[in-house]
């Protein structure tokens, strides 16, 4: 768990990457490549949501990042999806720093809620069980629900993953400040309840630095979509820098 004077890490999500590679078949943009230009640029992670159809990332992928990553003492690898369809797989087999449980279905656009933890808590208690059995740090993805925190930890996870894409909707509107102060209570409760906290979807350069000032403590941060989107105009490492730069910013005074 992060002090209010230690840095967020950013965590690289490449699913973008590999979706737009999967559209030929002659394995451009390379998802290693992307990921080695991230963490030269001093990403502190690299996330990766393998799902069952195989739509973006797929199994190679995650199995040679591992590797790639072997050469990056330090560096994170965060697996995420859901435990019930085929993330557990590569908890056995690669054993990453963080897994990332989610609630998606099979069909599932991108990820869009938390657990429901009154309805899956039994089931995903011997999930959490093995996962951090084999070394792994459990997190779990959520609603920023502070009831839901404690219940959480009960179950075995070491940290949230608060869902902020309705803090990214209301960025920039009269409900911004309402929306911010739900997931800082979220945050708090669940820092009371001994848990680490993440953070991501719908983050971006402009939305990332008030995020972290108004709900201090946030252990890392995984973004995607807006980093690589604004990577086809910046490049890979400016990007990374103008995104380390937005937690300098949020930083900055503490």
């Amino acid at each position: 768990m992060t002090s209010s004077t230690t840095k967020t890490a950013l965590s690289v999500n490449l699913n973008k990457v590999a979706l737009v590679r999967n559209t030929r078949h002659l394995g451009i943009p390379s998802v290693l490549r992307a990921a080695t230009l991230c963490l030269e640029a001093g990403a502190h992670g690299i996330t990766v949501h393998p799902r069952p159809d195989a739509r973006h990332i797929r199994a190679t992928d995650v199995r040679e990042l591992h590797q790639l990553l072997g050469s990056w003492p330090g560096v994170e690898f965060n697996i995420e999806g859901n435990p019930f369809h085929n993330l557990m797989d590569f908890v056995r087999d690669l054993r990453p720093q963080q897994c990332t449980l989610v609630p998606d279905s099979e069909g599932q656009l991108t990820s869009d809620h938390g657990w429901d933890l009154e309805a899956d808590a039994q089931r995903l208690r011997p999930v959490i069980e093995e996962a951090r059995s084999l070394g792994v740090r459990v997190s779990l993805f959520m609603d920023p629900l502070p009831h839901a925190m404690a219940a959480a930890r009960e179950i075995g996870a070491d940290r949230v993953e608060l869902y902020t894409e309705s803090y990214a909707s209301a960025f920039g509107t009269p409900r911004q400040d309402e929306v911010l102060q739900g997931f800082a209570r979220a945050a708090q409760a669940a820092r009371a309840a001994g848990l680490g906290v993440n953070a991501g979807h719908d983050l971006n350069r402009e939305n990332l630095a008030p995020f972290l000032r108004a709900v201090p403590e946030v252990g890392e941060v995984s973004i995607g979509h807006a980093l690589i989107s604004d990577a086809l105009e910046l490049g890979y490492a400016a990007t990374v820098k103008a995104y380390l730069a937005a937690i300098d910013r949020a930083f900055q005074g503490r």
